[in-house]
């Protein structure tokens, strides 16, 4: 799949979606735009998950700026 952000990613899988839900596509068509939304939808957490691995907390301590990893809080 070519390099795409997550605005480009998230638009067309929107687009996918509200193909999907016309409900105009013959059965193979249905199935292969599922197979491309669900790779898109990969990708998307691909993405996430870089930028969280990338996201840093400044903190300021004892006059001087600490650099912390971000971690994201499970629920």
């Amino acid at each position: 799949m070519e390099e795409v952000n997550l605005e480009e990613a998230m638009q067309a899988l929107e687009q996918i979606a509200s193909e999907l839900e016309k409900g105009d596509l013959t059965l193979e068509e249905s199935v292969a735009k599922f197979e491309e939304g669900m790779k898109l939808s990969k990708k998307c957490n691909e993405i996430i998950e870089k930028a969280e691995k990338k996201i840093t907390i400044l903190l300021q301590k004892d006059g001087k700026i600490e650099e912390e990893n971000f971690t994201a809080e499970e629920e």
